[in-house]
């Protein structure tokens, strides 16, 4: 495998690791997202990021069990090459790449909104071509400058979510008699499950779009100074500080303000912002909207690295041009970078053309997206645990209670399936067998060809 040819080169240290697993997760879905669930849910809200966080730990677990064991470029596409078959590897590693091309659209989407909230005479258009410009720019560089803006891009939301329950549990314990803040907000307007549990149940498709992201531990893993000892930490980890950040800061905003009195008007809406901007606090509100900037941009710029990497992985495995295999004296594959960011470039036309429905359309597609990923991952695992019993061979991080957890997996994501057929996104379920066979097709063709 090695060569005299630049390769990628492991630079990303374990707080690196750690930070951008929580950076990939960590953006609109809670940030801006969480708006359209609240109104459909309410504070049954909560329930649904546990439900989310425990399948989202599963999966990560079957990940983290294969990468731990080979940590490679390219992570589940390449397992699924090696221990499934061609075309499985070729389906999951190009369907992963369209889905962080539509990631980083959707991220530079909500970019536009939160600079709206405060020059709201700036087309959407220009403030996404602006940071396009921008993150496409850092991408270029070195993968430890990657590392280290994602480390401070991440570390900010992080720190500002934690000052921000805080801050929250301050205001619900100083509140006056005639206050809305209480914890009672939780149970007292209509109850936990307001709209009844069919109000959470149909929101879990577009909840489950906050997680998508945490799967970035498996491309940073060829990266990674020492794998088989950050990997584990990492996935361990930050599964569970995603579940306190989602868990604690809904738990903690729901109780200032009663969930059917926020003014969210829709997706375009921030409830953090909108809740502190409905109590009075604009500094609050302000100072949060440049947090959520930076939790997009984050997304964002990981969204563009996984992209890249992917790319390479393919190239690799001969399932994309040669091309995306070069890579500079840094260590960075500048055409796969290129070749990435060319396409992302079609978030700028889609915020020129439709500016309004931009968003609930690029997130639906997203999802759609994701569930194949995820079915992917976690079918690949299985196939791996088979290969690994043929052998004898014990693994250093196995996945829990698995082959059951594989089964509770997939039978999640039918329901996802569902949930978006009956809830009016059918294009986005129909689409994804239409993606299969296109994606038969071209890999039929590059078979031929070779």
């Amino acid at each position: 495998m090695e060569s005299e040819t630049p390769q990628l080169q492991r630079r990303l240290k374990n707080r690196h690791i750690q930070l951008i697993a929580m950076g990939g997760a960590i953006g609109t879905g809670l940030f801006l997202g969480s708006a359209h669930i609240i109104q459909s849910a309410g504070p049954s809200i909560i329930l649904g990021y546990l439900i989310g966080g425990l399948i989202a730990f599963l999966i990560m677990r079957q990940l983290g069990e294969m990468i731990v064991h080979e940590p490679v470029t390219g992570s589940f596409s390449y397992f699924a090459f090696k221990y499934w078959g061609k075309f499985p590897g070729f389906l999951t590693g190009w369907n992963y790449w369209i889905l962080y091309i539509l990631v980083a659209m959707t991220e530079l989407t909500a970019i536009g909104k939160y600079i709206n909230y405060w020059w709201p005479e700036i087309p959407a258009w220009v403030s996404v071509l602006f940071f396009f410009i921008l993150v496409t720019g850092m991408n270029l560089t070195n993968v430890k400058i990657y590392g280290e803006s994602e480390f401070w891009l991440s570390m900010i939301k992080v720190l500002a979510i934690i000052a921000m329950i805080l801050f929250g549990i301050y205001l619900m314990v100083t509140a006056d008699v005639d206050s809305t803040a209480s914890i009672t907000n939780l149970w007292a307007h209509g109850g936990f499950f307001p709209n009844g549990f069919e109000g959470l149940f149909f929101m879990l498709a577009f909840l489950m779009f906050a997680f998508g992201g945490i799967e970035l531990i498996g491309m940073a893993a060829a990266e990674a100074e020492n794998p088989e000892k950050t990997i584990p930490k990492a996935i361990n980890q930050v599964v569970f500080r995603i579940l306190i950040f989602y868990v604690g800061a809904l738990t903690i905003l729901l109780s200032l303000v009663p969930w059917n009195q926020l003014e969210l008007g829709g997706l375009d809406k921030s409830p953090f912002v909108m809740i502190f901007s409905q109590l009075g606090i604009d500094w609050a509100a302000h100072l949060l909207n440049f947090i959520i900037l930076t939790a997009a941009l984050s997304v964002y710029n990981s969204g563009m690295y996984a992209n890249s990497r992917m790319l390479y992985g393919l190239a690799k495995q001969g399932n994309a041009p040669k091309l995306f295999l070069k890579v500079n004296k840094q260590g960075t594959p500048i055409p796969a970078v290129l070749f990435s960011a060319a396409l992302i470039f079609g978030c700028v036309l889609l915020n020129y053309f439709v500016p309004e429905d931009a968003l609930s359309h690029l997130i639906y597609v997203v999802v759609g997206a994701l569930v194949l990923n995820w079915a992917m991952i976690s079918l690949t695992h299985f196939k791996f645990i088979q290969a690994m019993k043929k052998v004898g061979e014990k693994t250093k991080f196995p996945a829990l209670w698995s082959p059951a957890s594989n089964v509770l997996v997939l039978g999640f994501i039918a329901t996802i399936l569902y949930i978006m057929w009956t809830q009016g996104f059918q294009e986005s379920v129909y689409m994804l067998p239409i993606w299969v066979v296109i994606m038969f097709i071209l890999f039929k063709l590059l078979q031929t060809k070779n």
